[in-house]
């Protein structure tokens, strides 16, 4: 694999413009500067079809304890009913990027949510064993193809010194999972879990309203390139850096939203409801440092940004491992292991328009697509710790060890990028 120089149709930026200054400026009046510079109604558009898109990716995760009742589930057959969505929402998130580049961001956001309302609907009247239910892990994969669109979407208007804000802002959709997390238990409780499936069908309607009233298609990508012009970031090694660092990031974050409602209530014997809460918690912490994470790398850079995401999130998961016991403790640490990885999900795509300025939508879906790949691991490996050795450590310790390789990776790589396509530390490059 070869990277395209910095001179090339892939990585020259299409519009440079002097950094606003940060020193001095009111916060109110730089965020309205912010909001002038693009299409707010698309980037508010797609904020909510990507939250509406991750709370029903995770609703699995978060009716587990339900569902792990009602079929007297193992650990493992949980972490393999809790892997499926994952894997499924990630092998189908460049399928829908391409789609993107073909009939509008706008347009493949409205084919997906119609896809999702079907996968509902399937999942309230003919989920009735284990086996459909793993069917319904692979439908569940249409709402997680969302994240590339979505970003590009809502990023799109706007221009390159705020692609890290803009994209910070829709990636912070991923509080789809807290509020799904707050809601469905109690909706289960009283009605059942696969009301819940429903109660999803006719909420999807509403982020699609918005969508096709408010949404415009941006303007932002060159209609007339080719396929293979499009694909460029799958033969090239920053494509796999960026898709292996988001593995730990993104991947961590969905995964573990994913498996710590039967974490809580397996370990620490807190019931169903508040096991939701308490996912709740953390996966609202993971969300709203999303937007931070993408203004932090806008002003500090995206690789700095992220070298501080990967020492913490390997530090607080081993002592996760090891607090295991203590549910106050365990909390604590998995809200600043969260909030790390929410920050780190923004500085990466941070990085993303700086790199692929002009095939965001189709780069963004495959560093989503591989990189959620690494969620899809994290059940599993929780799974089959806990079925086989008795204690959820050794899940804990394997992400850390994966956080921690992936902070060598970018400390050598991270050398080649400040020489060609970003400033010093992972910042936009600026007209001279």
């Amino acid at each position: 694999m070869t990277d395209l120089p910095p001179s090339s149709p892939a990585t020259r930026p299409y519009e440079a413009r002097p950094r606003p200054p940060h020193q001095g400026e009111r916060p109110m009046t730089g965020f309205r500067s912010f909001l002038r510079s693009g299409h707010a109604p698309t980037l508010g558009s797609a904020f909510f079809y990507f939250m509406f898109s991750c709370a029903v990716w995770v609703i699995n995760g978060v009716m587990a304890p339900f569902i792990s009742e009602a079929y007297h589930l193992t650990a493992a057959q949980k972490g393999l009913m809790l892997s499926v969505p994952i894997f499924a929402g990630a092998l189908m998130r460049f399928p829908l990027g391409v789609l993107a580049q073909y009939i509008g961001r706008k347009n493949a956001t409205l084919v997906e949510m119609s896809g999702i309302c079907l996968a509902m609907l399937y999942g309230y009247f003919m989920v009735n064993s284990f086996a459909d239910l793993i069917a319904m892990g692979v439908l569940l994969g249409i709402a997680g193809a969302s994240f590339g669109v979505a970003l590009s979407l809502g990023s799109g208007s706007f221009p390159p010194r705020y692609k890290g804000l803009a994209m910070g802002l829709v990636g912070a959709g991923n509080v789809g999972t807290a509020v799904c997390a707050l809601l469905a238990p109690p909706l289960a409780q009283a009605w059942g879990w696969q009301s819940v499936y429903g109660a999803a069908a006719i909420g999807i309607l509403l982020p699609m309203a918005v969508m096709i009233v408010f949404a415009r298609e941006p303007t932002d990508l060159d209609k007339h390139a080719s396929l293979r012009e499009h694909v460029a970031c799958l033969f090239e090694k920053d494509g796999w850096a960026f898709s292996l660092i988001y593995a730990v990031t993104f991947g961590g974050f969905i995964g573990l939203t994913s498996f710590l409602p039967s974490y809580f209530y397996d370990q620490f014997g807190v019931s169903k409801v508040q096991a939701g809460q308490l996912t709740m918690l953390v996966a609202f912490m993971g969300a709203a440092l999303r937007i931070f994470g993408g203004w932090l790398s806008d002003l500090w850079g995206g690789v700095n940004t992220l070298t501080g995401v990967l020492l913490t999130v390997a530090v607080t998961l081993v002592l996760c491992g090891f607090a295991e016991r203590s549910l106050t403790v365990t909390m604590l640490l998995i809200l600043v292991c969260f909030a790390a990885l929410g920050a780190g999900n923004g500085a990466l795509f941070q990085l993303v328009p700086l790199r692929w300025p002009l095939t965001t939508a189709v780069a963004g879906s495959m560093i989503g697509e591989i990189g959620a790949l690494g969620g899809g691991v994290v059940p599993g490996a929780m799974g089959l710790s806990k079925q086989y050795t008795g204690t959820y450590l050794w899940g804990f310790v394997l992400m850390a060890v994966c956080a921690a390789v992936m902070l060598v990776l970018l400390s050598f790589i991270q050398i080649r990028w400040t020489r060609t396509w970003a400033e010093k530390g992972g910042r936009a490059r600026v007209a001279s």
